[in-house]
């Protein structure tokens, strides 16, 4: 197999894939071989018949299609990598002349990525993000600690309260019949947690253990079950405990028990300093973005529509994997939503085409800053991703195939694309109306 490139035009590159004689006949043996028991011919048992006999009956090309979609499907990838092509769609091919004992040459074109020029990438302006920690997000951090320490205690001495909670067995009914999914025994409901419906929770205070109370309540409109949606409801409670959250005090018991440190002084400085590396990476991580989002911003280009609509495709499919954990389908999804496919793919269009548009950016640039990925960051990218899933780098690359170093090495070099941007970007302080509207949101 031979493959050459003839031309490029505008995105669309033409070339042929040539065969020998000799990779044709083997082709067209082969898939003589894997279809002749299809073939019922008189005087022969099925499956039976020789080639020569079935050409002769069914025409002389009945095996042409198969060998030649063989030859293709085992070499075009082949072909693809040979000639250096980032192809983006499926190509289009031309039948072929097939003349005795000469080569089988096969034209196509495909579109490839988009090489442009990118402009006004030095220089770009951003905001300059630099958070600082103080006293109040460290008492903020360890009033999360303490939450995280809590113990429930059970009531004795009052009744329920908003953020009690409460341990009920319920059985709801609408129109004095038992509905699907509205009876639970030992179901532990906080109080104030806006978990039920509207209304439910607050008639469940101000009760008593033991006590069993009739809650009637109204399902919303827009509720998701729509058999219920907009009807009264009676939901019969039985209250058989109440329990009060209980925090620990913020000292050095506390420190010296959520961490290595033996007092809430030394807890609290290095609170702070994590806190302080968190949110200096977020910012870092924001100013990235900002980078990104300027680049975009400058540089006006048009991609080609298949690559929207795979990356459409993409967004789908994280977006039915994200339901699928939820224990939800994409279909019971368009239901509830009371929209369509069609709508969810044009929703999707405009976030699709900026990635698409941002990532034919960034890869242009690697492009024309030379910009190249060491050996020692692939290999770290591979190791942290082994790490992210509890795999070894040999797994990382059987599980990612043939690809795997490719794969990890555009994803550093787009990596060293962002931090290239970054690095000639111009820091440029946020402006005081802006400050103004974040104190007035506060």
């Amino acid at each position: 197999m031979k493959a050459t490139q003839i031309s490029k035009d505008n995105g669309v590159v033409k070339f042929s894939i040539e065969f020998t004689p000799e990779e044709w006949k083997d082709a067209i043996n082969k898939a003589y071989l894997a279809n002749r028991s299809k073939f019922s011919i008189d005087g022969f048992r099925k499956g039976k018949a020789p080639r020569k006999i079935i050409e002769n009956f069914y025409g002389h090309d009945i095996f042409w299609d198969e060998a030649l979609n063989s030859l293709l499907d085992g070499n075009y990838y082949e072909a693809v990598k040979e000639m250096a092509l980032d192809v983006i769609a499926q190509p289009s091919l031309e039948s072929p002349e097939i003349k005795k004992d000469e080569p089988v040459v096969v034209t196509g074109t495909v579109q490839v990525f988009p090489e442009i020029e990118v402009k006004d990438y030095k220089g770009l302006e951003i905001e300059k993000f630099a958070t600082v920690v103080g006293d109040k997000e460290v008492e903020e951090e360890l009033e999360r600690v303490q939450k995280s320490q809590a113990r429930m205690e059970a009531v004795e001495d009052r009744k329920s309260e908003n953020g009690d909670t409460v341990i009920i067995d319920f059985e709801g009914r609408v129109d004095g019949e038992v509905f699907a999914g509205g009876t639970a025994e030992n179901f532990e409901l906080k109080l104030g947690s806006g978990q039920f419906i509207p209304g439910f929770e607050e008639q469940l205070e101000g009760k008593e253990a033991g006590e069993e109370v009739d809650v009637e309540v109204v399902f919303p409109d827009d509720y998701h079950a729509e058999e219920l949606a907009g009807k009264p409801a009676v939901f019969k409670c039985k209250i058989h405990e109440i329990k009060k959250e209980v925090l620990p005090e913020i000292d050095d018991e506390l420190a010296s028990d959520v961490s290595e440190f033996e007092t809430l002084a030394e807890y609290k400085e290095d609170l702070k300093k994590k806190l302080q590396e968190a949110a200096d990476d977020r910012d870092l991580s924001l100013m990235k973005d900002r980078a990104l989002e300027a680049l975009y911003k400058a540089n006006e280009i048009t991609v080609p529509e298949v690559m929207i609509r795979n990356e459409i495709d993409n967004m789908i499919y994280d977006m039915n994997q994200s339901l699928a954990s939820q224990g939800l389908g994409l279909q019971q999804y368009i239901e509830w939503t009371g929209t369509t496919m069609d709508k969810v793919r044009e929703d999707a269009k405009p976030e699709a085409e900026k990635r698409v548009k941002t990532r034919v950016l960034l890869k242009n640039l690697i492009r024309q800053e030379g910009l190249q990925a060491a050996a020692e960051e692939v290999e770290k990218l591979m190791a942290e991703f082994g790490e992210q899933y509890g795999m070894t780098a040999d797994q990382v690359k059987t599980m990612a195939g043939d690809e795997t170093e490719n794969y990890f090495r555009e994803d550093a070099q787009t990596k060293k694309a962002i931090d290239f941007l970054f690095d000639n970007a111009v820091q440029v302080e946020k402006k005081e109306e802006e400050k103004d509207e974040e104190k007035t949101e506060e």
